[in-house]
């Protein structure tokens, strides 16, 4: 898939929401990736994009001393926030940008995030007026992270708006999962969702407006709020390599040995 051109894209500001009470890796933003804190590797993947600005939001003051003395902007945000949405939407409110502002959320848990990804999900969001928020996803090759409930799937209309997304192996192959069908029958056109969303400031704000779902609340996705009440989200694809990204210790040196690799 082609990428945008630098002229053709909008203009858009990025925010990495980073929190240090991590449920199963406390502190994460700060662990160390080959000598750096790991919220310094994904600043720099927010800044090599074509974003105008690139704002940290947190409530912990060890991630703003580490995240100023690295020279970022950080906007110290309420430690009651549940979500990376509500963390944004006050950073909106702080910095006072307009309504129509293009907002990429990038989590502070993708060291190796591509830039191009950043400008690719705000651009569609520039072209594809009827869309609440944009996406990515990316083709599924193994058969075992279709199965895997943390990779997320995606089903795509013709036009490449979300119908769903699901944890689940969507769509479901009839009689191609009793081990007749080839691996290969039964992985195509599968798609995995990247957790990287572009929106308008004003969307977001009524967004966390909306009372939670029951099938988010069932698939513990907060995108299916989105399609619960009507809104419709944009998915571009890409087969940009992504790396990986940190959920657990074990992948501070999947992380390394990439970052070594490329």
């Amino acid at each position: 898939m082609s990428h945008p051109p630098n002229d053709s894209i909008p203009e858009f500001r990025i925010v990495i929401p980073a929190r240090y009470a991590s449920t199963r890796l406390p502190g994460k933003p700060l662990l160390a990736i080959n000598g750096k804190p790991m919220l310094w590797h994904v600043y720099n993947r927010a800044c090599a994009s074509a974003a105008t600005e690139v704002v940290i939001a947190t409530d912990d003051n060890r991630i703003a001393e580490v995240a100023t003395a690295f020279g970022a902007t950080v906007c110290m945000t309420s430690s009651q926030h549940n979500s990376g949405s509500e963390r944004i939407a006050e950073v909106i409110a702080i910095l006072n940008w307009p309504a129509n502002t293009y907002i990429v959320n990038l989590q502070g848990d993708e060291p190796c995030m591509p830039y191009q990804l950043l400008n690719q999900v705000a651009h569609n969001l520039h072209v594809y007026k009827e869309a609440a928020m944009t996406t990515l996803a990316t083709p599924i090759f193994a058969y075992q992270a279709m199965l895997d409930p943390n990779v997320v799937k995606v089903v795509l209309d013709t036009s490449g708006y979300a119908m769903y997304f699901s944890r689940a192996p969507i769509p479901w192959r009839r009689g191609q999962f009793d081990g007749s069908a080839t691996v290969t029958t039964c992985i195509s056109n599968t798609y995995r969702h990247i957790g990287l969303y572009a929106y308008r400031a004003n969307f977001l704000q009524q967004y966390l407006n909306w009372p939670a779902t029951p099938l988010e609340q069932m698939e513990s996705l907060e995108q299916l709020r989105v399609l619960w009440y009507g809104q419709r989200i944009h998915v571009g694809i890409t087969n940009i390599d992504l790396g990986p990204g940190v959920d657990v210790a074990d992948d501070i040196r999947k992380v390394e040995q990439y970052l070594n690799t490329h």
